[in-house]
């Protein structure tokens, strides 16, 4: 069996970027992830790099922002009363807003006297990344997590 459409994976990853030893992302101290693919369940790039692998392959692959997160768009750089912050507020910390779209993660560019200006760009945003992964297993999906259009767990039913 091989990863392709509707196949859950189980893998285990690190990611790094390019020319560094920096880990941004690893699940070897933990569970192994499992994705259903052909869903947008994971970025693009990263699917499409493991499609045709088997159980027990190694696959390494460096991703651009393109496959990635994108580039970084200058427009999503808003600013923000002071106020509406707590006064512990920090350059880089994480927050979460809600929209129509649903909740929208920012983070915190710049601090000014009144304002605060926010950014809406994916923490990787504009970085290529690098990924060293093990397909561990590989299993048909189940009708239900098809239509679904996620995994529900090691034996496809949600826990």
């Amino acid at each position: 069996m091989k990863i392709e459409k509707d196949k859950v994976v189980t893998v285990h990853y690190t990611g790094t970027f390019p020319n560094s030893d920096e880990i941004f992302d690893s699940s070897k101290d933990r569970e192994p992830m499992e994705f259903l693919v052909g869903h947008n369940n994971m970025i693009m790039g990263f699917e499409q790099e493991l499609l045709g692998a088997q159980k027990g392959e190694k696959r390494d692959f460096t991703l651009i922002p393109e496959q990635a997160y994108g580039h970084r768009n200058e427009d999503a750089i808003q600013e923000m009363p002071k106020d509406q912050f707590p006064p512990d507020l920090e350059v880089g910390m994480m927050f979460q807003a809600q929209s129509d779209q649903g909740p929208m993660q920012f983070s915190i560019n710049e601090i000014l006297e009144e304002t605060v200006k926010i950014d809406f760009n994916h923490p990787m945003a504009g970085k290529t990344l690098q990924f060293s992964v093990d397909v561990i297993s590989i299993r048909d999906a189940t009708e239900e997590e098809i239509l679904h259009g996620h995994s529900h767990g090691a034996n496809g039913h949600q826990h």
